[in-house]
């Protein structure tokens, strides 16, 4: 029996096939699933396979040449995922499910994700602060990095800070960045977040700031050295990914005296139909003396409300940098686009 020559490569190379732009995705059956990835609204959206032979199913997409991209097959009678047996490549959405992915030729993961040979590693702990009435239940977990400096330094509070540990490799990265003195040495506080109920604490919560001064920021001092902010104002950074980029932005417009540097990745400044109240922020008060990043894929569903973000700031005459990459809304695209935000909030 002759095999199609797609599928000959595919079982050699793994899916998608690449050729030039055209990532064309195969699957084996007589019935073929749906396809759902960050350019479909995932199942919200499922697109059908055409088929090109018998028992051999396809969908072809024109991609950049340095694109990113995540996606799984799909049943939609059972709304479930649906392993694809031709890539071996999965990495965990976050949410309920791994997803599948794959780099175009013109991409590649950050090298800076893996500690090299003979860099000075920062150490990290772990502690638990209790904050009734400021977060959802009464214990949360911190992790604090100290840099390998004992000189006093600035302090980035980071959100979703447990996947920006094992998904971002943050760790790494800026142990990479400080060895290579791109980044001057900074300490770090990775907040965990409140897993189903993210979205209210990350939602503009002046709750949340209360958190961070009230708590976060002590613990942090007391166990790391760090730069006065009365002697250093606005020196601390602040930020974070999706709702946290949207909490970043408004901890730095409502606390710009202590965190003058956000760094915004794909921050969901509009979501469920309406705008976040840092956008009426940004638009109605006085330009504040903060220095911002952000950053959002071209394939990510709120490249939109980036674009409307970063024009608002920049025609109010704000110090920023907006950066889009060919990649969507997941930490694989955060991760390899991290070190150019750190570099300039702390470069």
């Amino acid at each position: 029996m002759t095999i199609h020559p797609l599928l000959e490569r595919a079982r050699q190379t793994g899916n998608p096939v690449i050729e030039n732009t055209t990532a064309t995705f195969l699957w084996e059956g007589r019935t073929a699933p749906a396809f759902v990835s960050d350019l479909h609204d995932w199942d919200e959206n499922p697109q059908p396979l055409t088929k090109l032979a018998p028992g051999l199913w396809s969908l072809s997409l024109e991609l950049p040449v340095d694109a990113y991209l995540e996606y799984s097959f799909y049943d939609p009678k059972t709304k479930q995922r649906v392993a694809d047996p031709l890539n071996r490549h999965r990495y965990w959405n976050g949410i309920h499910a791994y997803n599948h992915y794959f780099y175009m030729p013109g991409a590649a993961p950050t090298p800076l994700a893996r500690l090299k040979p003979g860099v000075p590693r920062g150490a990290l702990t772990r502690h638990q602060v209790e904050a009734p009435l400021k977060i959802v239940g009464k214990k949360r977990d911190i992790y604090l990095y100290k840099p390998p400096t004992e000189k006093p330094v600035p302090l980035l509070v980071i959100y979703d800070g447990v996947d920006y540990i094992r998904r971002g490799k943050i760790v790494n990265i800026v142990d990479n960045l400080i060895a290579e003195k791109r980044i001057c040495p900074l300490a770090m506080a990775l907040v965990q977040n409140a897993r189903e109920a993210r979205h209210v604490e990350y939602a503009c919560a002046d709750s949340t700031l209360a958190f961070l001064i009230d708590d976060i920021l002590p613990l942090a001092s007391e166990h790391l050295n760090l730069l006065k902010i009365g002697r250093n104002p606005g020196a601390f950074g602040i930020m974070g990914a999706s709702m946290g980029g949207l909490m970043s932005l408004f901890t730095s417009m409502r606390l710009p005296k202590i965190f003058g540097k956000a760094l915004c990745q794909a921050g969901a400044y509009e979501f469920w139909g309406y705008e976040g109240v840092v956008v009426d922020l940004v638009r109605h008060l006085p330009v504040l003396p903060v220095k911002l990043w952000l950053d959002c894929g071209r394939m990510d569903f709120l490249i939109e409300a980036n674009r409307k973000m970063q024009a608002m700031l920049r025609e109010k005459g704000y110090e920023m940098t907006y950066f889009e990459n060919n990649g969507a809304h997941n930490y694989a695209t955060w991760r390899d686009c991290l070190w150019r935000g750190l570099e300039y909030l702390f470069g």
